[in-house]
């Protein structure tokens, strides 16, 4: 089954070329100097940018090629897959100029998208050294200059692009009291602004990884902004930001997809090529069982990012409930799959010149941040704690947008264009998604009465629905909470979004096998090949009691060591790497 979007992401794949080739522009070794020297990757943006990958930061309808949200996910996957430096760095200007797309001018739109697509950097300045993700705290001001305009004043803090941005949007304090609507997003141009007197960029901040993205900071002095340079209006920046963070929390996704599929592989070829007691590591019992729970995380974290990311287009009434889920899972799964193979790899995932150049240590470091960005873990449960109530309602009475649900879930159906001003706060009527879990595991039911070799799938599925109900009336304790969330609130908004991935990853396939079942990936979809494993890894971080079938996994694990012994990228859909050498040198 060929889809679009893998296609897009296919084209710049092997543009790219070889990433083991030394002779690429873009090439792992390049990738691995620019982070010894923490220098940023200007060479490599340019080569993304001569391919035209600004032109997805832009809407279609003011004049680039963003049609859809997964295609942009997948196409920015490709990226992080070859660099989190580089997707992190290049991306950010998506995530400076949402604000505009969302709640801006057409004047606003149509300027900010030829500076866009002309390559000029833009940046999104929200946090302060001493606030952090408290928007509310936030002390930038804008003071009212007589003429309509603003004067900004005051210092933003871990800025991703502060100083190599031309354009930022600043959510600056415009009401004396604050509060909700005592902030406005104002687009600054540093292009009409003095150096030294309106402005001066702070030192870039070294860090962990992401050694060479500009992470650094500016100050502004009585910087003059114009009365047509406010998004959506004085006083409504933090709603304009909490709407434009949904969007971009479902694409911080793709970075985790990214290094998700770099780490895997690197493990994948460290176990074909290591060997122990006269054996190969992947055919010892525990490496081949770390692989393939590990091939079933990435995969169970593609499946919700990709139902996110078109609920982005047909569920965006409900994005506040797929957004926090999918920016605190798909990073956080990442980092297990992490985590579970570096102890596969041993000393190996933490030395820099032995196994594949040391990449898996860069890959380790860079992942890190994800998480933080957009909204941390605690952030984004927390959001899902202030609408319990309503989604604990919506579960009792199978309400939320199921139609929706299903356009997302059905690969062939088109994706109508977002319309920003659906966009909400609070998913009033529930999950669409969550709702359809009862008639998905209906359907596997009465799929497996005719395909015995379904049957295995269904246990867990049915688990999953029985668990789910527990989570929901374990929601009613909490309905009230407002502030001093207690902890046992985030662990059952955790429990929450372990099975809301269920529900996606059950919608996913019930929709989609007999097409997918055609396809290069075919083997992946008939007999429930990578949902039986799927959903058991969903029961196992649930903590469900006797979660973790042995008999789930092998069957995934041969699927992967074929995708990688072909050239395919492991992945629900097929997509062709670039250079189909195996990574890694000795190991």
């Amino acid at each position: 089954m060929e889809h679009p979007p893998y296609l897009a992401a296919q084209e710049l794949e092997l543009l790219l070329g070889d990433p083991e080739d030394p002779g690429t522009a873009f090439s792992r070794a390049r990738c691995l100097e620019l982070d010894e020297g923490e220098e940023f990757p200007a060479d490599l943006c340019r080569v993304l940018e001569r391919w035209g990958l600004q032109e997805y930061y832009v809407p279609v309808e003011h004049g680039g090629r963003l049609t859809d949200y997964e295609t942009i996910m997948q196409v920015m996957r490709v990226v992080a897959r070859r660099d989190l430096t580089v997707a992190v760095g290049h991306g950010k200007t998506y995530l400076g100029g949402v604000c505009v797309w969302i709640a801006g001018t057409p004047e606003q739109a149509r300027g900010l998208a030829d500076d866009i697509r002309a390559g000029l950097p833009v940046s999104l300045a929200l946090t302060e050294r001493a606030h952090g993700s408290d928007l509310l705290a936030g002390e930038v001001s804008g003071e009212p200059d007589g003429s309509g305009g603003w004067r900004i004043t005051g210092e933003k803090w871990l800025i991703n692009n502060a100083t190599r941005g031309s354009l930022l949007s600043v959510l600056a304090r415009t009401g004396e009291d604050g509060g909700p609507r005592g902030f406005t997003v104002l687009l600054v141009d540093k292009r009409r602004l003095a150096a030294g007197d309106h402005y001066r960029h702070l030192d870039k901040i070294r860090t962990h990884g992401i050694r060479g993205a500009d992470i650094s900071g500016i100050a502004f002095d009585g910087a003059p902004v114009p009365a047509d340079a406010a998004v959506g209006g004085e006083g409504g920046g933090v709603e304009t930001v909490l709407k434009a963070l949904q969007l971009t929390r479902t694409m911080c996704a793709s970075l985790s997809l990214g290094a998700a599929d770099h780490a895997l592989s690197l493990a994948l070829d460290f176990a074909e090529r290591r060997e122990l007691f006269g054996r190969h590591l992947v055919d010892l019992p525990q490496a081949r069982h770390t692989l393939a729970c590990a091939a079933a995380d990435v995969l169970a974290g593609e499946a919700l990012a990709t139902v996110a990311a078109r609920s982005v287009h047909t569920v965006t009434e409900e994005l506040s409930i797929a957004a926090a889920v999918t920016k605190y899972l798909v990073p956080t799964g990442t980092e297990t799959v992490i985590a579970e193979l570096t102890r596969l790899l041993g000393a190996r995932a933490f030395l820099k010149d032995v196994h594949a150049r040391g990449m898996f240590q860069k890959v380790d470091r860079d992942h890190r941040i994800v998480g933080l960005f957009d909204g941390n873990t605690l952030v984004n449960l927390n959001s899902l704690v202030n609408q319990f109530r309503s989604l604990a309602r919506g579960w009792q009475r199978g309400t939320g947008d199921t139609d929706g649900a299903t356009r997302a879930f059905d690969l062939a159906a088109p994706l109508p264009p977002l319309d920003p001003a659906r966009l909400s706060l609070v998913a009033r009527r529930g999950s669409g998604i969550m709702a359809t879990l009862p008639a998905s595991v209906a359907a596997l039911r009465a799929e497996a009465t005719r395909r015995p070799e379904l049957k295995s799938a269904l246990g867990p599925a049915e688990r999953l629905l029985a668990v789910t109900g527990r989570v929901h009336e374990a929601m009613d304790a909490y309905r009230t909470v407002v502030s001093d969330v207690p902890p046992a609130a985030f662990d059952v908004a955790r429990r929450y979004s372990l099975c809301l991935a269920g529900a996606a990853c059950l919608g996913l396939w019930a929709h989609n096998q007999r097409a997918a079942g055609e396809g290069r990936t075919g083997a992946l979809w008939r007999e429930g090949v990578w949902l039986w494993p799927v959903l058991d890894r969903l029961l196992v971080r649930l903590g469900e009691p006797a979660a973790g079938d042995p008999d789930a996994y092998p069957a995934l694990l041969e699927r992967l060591r074929a995708a990688r012994e072909t050239g395919e990228l492991f992945s629900l859909l097929p997509l062709r790497l670039g250079g189909a050498t195996p990574e890694g040198t000795s190991c």
